[in-house]
Order: structure tokens, then sequence, then C-alpha cells
């Protein structure tokens, strides 16, 4: 087998070796049925069993209640930018927004294809650097809505705004879903593209809570509507569903550490050992994140000349430390540590980091 690199890239991203270990074994001849997964029919029992467990490991892990409904759509979170205000608008109620990065404006400029969207807090004056605190949603929106974590800039929520009344908080997973136990009931839709956090590209998962189904208008076309897939358990049309069957095993996978609980606290650690390196480094590391805004999942920062980012990018390439370059909006390095991102691999950038500001101060 090839020597695998440490995989810091911010997506698609590092996959856990066992789930891969096992796709791998059942490529060619899934369970004695003489084709691969990828060649099972998606009406066929064998892809039922699959199906049905993925979305059942789903509803274990994250503690989803039994009035929400568990979804596998196509498209990315980026179709979600705009399923999301068209099934939970509501004539004359306005949709309220929280702008923290890239994410968030690419989701508000869908909303606005829906009525009126308001931005009631934002963190771009700080090149959006931190979570707004005290955000205060209206009582009489039609939804409100947050991106949970924020891939290029590193921001991450650690506690949930609070949406007065009945209001659905709908949140952007995607680069955070099951890095820490959270309160589905909390939220009304959350949804999140696989491809970070659980598994390949080409697969979305959606939560959402039953009673908000009914508000799509019926002119919608039909497979814009969760109802529909709701309706159909997510095969209302051929799904991705070896997409699905890798999320399948990864689930299986962080079962079988301890589930969410215990992933949130390997989570927590990879993230200190990344954020003493930088504030240990008397401004050698400059993280761009302010402390009580870190991501658990992308640690951010830069250092004191471009010239030196580029260099270190490159000797750590070469160590096998891959997809540290920084999105061009930030600059510098960005290591992304999901759920599948051993712990040593971030002991050996701890480490490759620490070396290079030895050689390079």
């Amino acid at each position: 087998m090839t020597t695998r690199v440490y995989n810091f890239y911010p997506g698609p991203a590092t996959l856990p070796l066992p789930a891969l270990k096992k796709a791998q074994k059942d490529l060619l001849d899934f369970n004695g049925t003489g084709m691969s997964v990828m060649e099972l029919s998606h009406r066929s029992k064998e892809y039922a069993k699959i199906h049905l467990e993925a979305k059942s490991l789903v509803r274990e892990l994250m503690g989803v209640p039994d009035d929400y409904k568990v979804l596998w759509l196509q498209g990315g979170a980026s179709t979600q930018f705009y399923m999301v205000p068209l099934n939970l608008q509501k004539n004359g109620k306005s949709m309220e927004y929280v702008n923290t990065g890239t994410w968030s404006k690419k989701a508000i400029k869908e909303a606005k294809f829906y009525g009126e969207v308001m931005v009631v807090a934002s963190s771009e004056d700080e090149n959006f650097s931190y979570i707004p605190k005290d955000i205060k949603f209206s009582d009489d929106a039609a939804f409100a809505h947050i991106t949970g974590n924020n891939t290029i800039y590193g921001t991450e929520y650690h506690e949930w705004p609070k949406v007065p009344g009945n209001d659905p908080l709908a949140c952007d997973m995607s680069s955070n879903i099951m890095d820490k136990v959270i309160d589905t009931k909390k939220f009304g839709v959350i949804y999140a593209g696989a491809q970070k956090n659980i598994g390949p590209a080409g697969v979305t998962l959606v939560i959402v809570r039953e009673d908000l189904l009914d508000r799509v208008p019926e002119n919608t076309p039909t497979m814009q509507k969760w109802k529909t897939h709701v309706e159909k358990d997510s095969l209302f049309n051929t799904g991705p569903c070896w997409a699905i069957y890798m999320c399948k095993l990864s689930f299986e996978h962080l079962k079988d550490l301890g589930g969410i609980p215990a992933i949130e606290k390997i989570n927590r650690n990879k993230a200190k050992i990344l954020y003493d390196i930088i504030d240990k480094s008397n401004g050698f590391y400059r993280g761009h994140a302010k402390p009580d805004s870190r991501s658990l999942m992308n640690v951010t920062f830069n250092l004191p000349t471009p010239e030196l980012e580029e260099w270190c990018f490159k000797e750590a390439s070469a160590k096998g430390l891959i997809g540290l370059k920084g999105h061009r909006s930030v600059g510098g390095m960005r290591a992304s540590i999901y759920n599948a991102m051993p712990i040593e691999g971030v002991q050996v950038l701890a480490e490759f980091l620490k070396e290079f500001q030895e050689k390079n101060q």
C-alpha cells in the first residue's frame, strides 16, 4: 500500500482509514452479490439495507427526534442555499441571516430570490475573524439562518443563538456536522455537504422538522420540495448510493470510537495542540480567528511574510502534510482537522511547525 499522507485539505477531506479499507473490500463484490456497491440498484433489497442503516446511524449518533426527517439529497449545501428559503418562506415575513463569511454571503444571495432578507448581525467589519455575540432575531421572521462553521476564516459557533418562539433556526453545518454534541431540537433545519466531515462529495445530509414541510408553495418544482424526498425516503430518483454507503461506513467508525461525545474530546484535543503552537510562537504564527470564536475543524493562521508562508507550505507538502495553503481571502495557512484526521497527523504537523519556526524566525 502506498504511504498515505496527512490530508489537511478543507474538502473533499480525509476519510476514516477503516471505512476506506471496508469500501475497498466491497468495491468488486458486495456481500456476495457479485456486484460492486456502485452497481447495486437503488431499488434493490441490498441497497435498501445500506440506505436504512445510514439514516438510522444519523438518528442514533445525533439523537434526532422522531418528529424530524433525515434526507439524503444532491447538489451540495449550495443547493440548500435556495431550497431553505424556498421551503421555509412565509408570505409577508422576512428571512433573517447572520453573515459570518463567504458561505453565509452565498446563502443570503440565494434567499433574496424569495423575499426580503434581513442581515441581523455580521463580522465582516473585521474580515470575519469572530462570531457575533448577542444575536437578536425578531419574533416575526419566517426563519433564522446561521453558518455553523466557517472553513475559510476558521471560526465556529460555540453557543447557538436563541430564536424567538417556534421560529425555525436553519444551520449550514457542512464543515462541523458531528464535530461536537448538539441538541438537534434547537434547529428547524440542519444541512451539510458530506465531503468535509462525514463522507465523500456527492451527497448532502438534510435534517428537517416535520411540521415545516407544508410551508413550501404548491407550485414549486417537484424536486425542490423537501416534502417530495420525505415521502419517497430520499429515493424519488436515483440517489448518490455510493456516497451514502461511504457515509454509513464513516458513521460506523464514529460509533465504534464512542460516538460524538468521544470525537468531541478528540477534536478539542487536536485543536488545542495547534492553537497552543500558535499562541506560544511569540507572533511568528498569527491566528486569524479571535480565541473565543476559534474553529475545532479549521485552524487558520498567517506567518510574518507571504514568502515564508509559501516556503512553509512547500516544506510541509514535501513531508506529507498536504493541503495547508490558506484561502486567498485570508492567505497564510489552514489546517483542516475534521473528525477523520487522526491525532497523530496533528501531532506531526505541530512538530513540523515548531521546527519551521526555529529555523526561520
